[in-house]
């Protein structure tokens, strides 16, 4: 089993995924005060909470928008499994391009995400990632990643709401009863939920114009998504776990035998 690891802003989180099955996923507040020994004791935690130990794993993967911690983390997987994680960085194989005017600000998470839909669904991509920040990003049929678009992020704006306004209190993200709020509550889910809803799909549209594909799949993943995909009017495929696909098929490419002594190439999964 391959320990995945995706660190966030807001969130980590940790998948154990074995020959393409993902056996697993945990979510945990990422902290960047935190040392190697207090994460290394959160994933031991994790691990025994689903039942798996450290020798069930082979190998481990870690993307990260976090520098600061990034290194943190790894000592955290080397003390928990006793294994060193592969990082996600320059020379790492994904069999994606990048075309953009500086490869290496593209976030890991992003990368990792195409590469996960092109195997999953074999066309040309459009990726809505709906975490910390809303991403909007787009591989052709050849595997040339084209750029991204990013925005604030469910959690971001609606916490601008009721910060930055006398009169709107805080909320829970939920479903609206309908799009013309009768409440302020209401009024509120309906801006939020609806109003990502259209700016995403406004977003794709113009995505696809820019894009010239005839076959576009369009996916969408990240800690919000769930909420916001049901009220979208385009054809959008939920897959919450596509960035650990994406970093078990990259571990995968850059390892020269699978720990099954499998290769998984990519469109297998």
């Amino acid at each position: 089993m391959i320990l995945t690891i995706d660190v966030g802003n807001s969130n980590t989180v940790i998948g154990g995924i074995s020959e393409g099955e993902v056996k697993f996923v945990s979510r945990m507040e990422t902290e960047q005060g935190r040392t190697e020994d207090q994460y290394a004791i959160y994933f031991r935690e994790i691990l025994s909470l689903y039942g798996f130990c450290k020798a069930d794993f082979n190998g481990s993967i870690i993307s990260s928008v976090v520098p600061p911690i990034t290194i943190v983390f790894k000592g955290a997987v080397e003390k928990a499994i006793g294994l060193t994680p592969m990082l996600i960085g320059p020379g790492i194989k994904t069999g994606i391009n990048i075309q953009t005017d500086n490869p290496a600000q593209v976030g890991a998470d992003i990368i990792m995400c195409n590469l996960a839909a092109r195997s999953l669904y074999k066309t040309a991509v459009i990726v809505v990632d709906m975490g910390t920040a809303t991403t909007i990003s787009a591989t052709d049929k050849n595997g040339n990643f084209k750029g991204c678009a990013i925005m604030p992020g469910v959690s971001i704006s609606k916490n601008a709401l009721s910060k930055n306004t006398a009169q709107l209190q805080e909320i829970a993200l939920g479903n609206p009863k309908k799009t013309i709020g009768t409440n302020t509550v209401e009024s509120m889910k309906s801006g939020i939920v609806y109003g990502n809803a259209c700016m995403i799909d406004g977003m794709v549209e113009r995505f696809l114009d820019e894009l010239l594909e005839d076959d576009v799949t369009i996916v969408t993943t990240g800690g919000h998504s769930k909420y916001i995909t049901p009220y979208c009017k385009n054809n959008l495929l939920y897959n919450q776990n596509l960035l650990l696909i994406g970093l078990y098929i990259a571990y995968s490419m850059n390892t020269k035998k699978h720990p099954t002594g499998v290769v998984y190439p990519l469109g297998t999964i």
